[in-house]
């Protein structure tokens, strides 16, 4: 499998504090993974490393068939180059319907002109009732997102992350505070999603990673501790010692 994003050698320090040390990590192209670890180990700054928002201190961070350094990027350039990062908390458009957040959140020139005189096509709103259709909310396209559900908003995050057509989506969180079902919904949309792009999944939930059914890797004070399934990362002695406090 080739690769679509290596980090390499990446270290990280603030104040003092080594939050990042050392750490490599990749993934193919089409591929979902899971993130685990205990608070502080470097999961936030990894993916804020990855988005431009932390430049490390040392270390690769390359991109795409091209080995693009994403460290020589902006944010909003890397968000251009394809990478979607969608935050705990779901933001959304609460006074607009699903399907203007939807439309809004197409993959479009945003020039300030561009964005005066758009007018959708009927392709734009065929993709819109599609993503609809992907994240479970075709049959609430015209309800204000605001009345939606804690985690039907959460899915429209996430389709309006995959209306800008990522090649990798980072997700932090996904199941926090939702209900059994909306944990298995979320489950097949990001299941879904990685047979088309990267998805890398941060996440507390055990019982969430196991319906994933992906390869997890385990952080620990900002370095790789294991890799591999969750019931073999689960059975490593120094996952056991560390991150299940054993």
């Amino acid at each position: 499998m080739s690769t679509l994003l290596e980090v390499s050698g990446v270290s990280v320090s603030f104040d003092g504090f080594r939050a990042i040390n050392n750490l490599s990590f990749s993934i193919g192209p089409t591929e979902l993974r899971a993130i685990i670890g205990p608070n502080g180990a470097g999961k936030t700054t990894f993916m804020d490393i990855v988005t431009g928002k932390t430049k490390p201190d040392e270390g690769r961070v390359l991109w795409g068939d091209e080995n693009a350094s994403l460290l020589r990027m902006s944010e909003s350039r890397i968000a251009q180059a394809g990478v979607g990062r969608k935050f705990q908390r779901p933001t959304v458009f609460e006074d607009q319907s699903v399907f203007d957040n939807l439309m809004m959140a197409l993959k479009k020139p945003r020039n300030p002109f561009k964005v005066l005189v758009f007018r959708p096509t009927s392709e734009d709103e065929d993709r819109v009732v599609a993503l609809a259709e992907e994240i479970g909310l075709a049959a609430h396209l015209s309800r204000k997102s605001g009345e939606l559900s804690h985690g039907q908003k959460q899915w429209l995050e996430i389709g309006m992350l995959l209306a800008q057509e990522p090649r990798l989506l980072l997700v932090d969180e996904p199941a926090a505070g939702m209900t059994l079902a909306e944990r298995e919904h979320t489950t097949e949309i990001l299941k879904e999603a990685a047979k088309t792009r990267a998805v890398v999944v941060v996440e507390h939930d055990m019982e969430f990673v196991r319906r994933l059914d992906c390869k997890v890797t385990v952080l620990h004070e900002g370095s790789v501790l294991a890799e591999g399934s969750l019931d073999h990362v689960t059975k490593n002695k120094d996952v056991i010692d560390v991150y299940l406090g054993r």
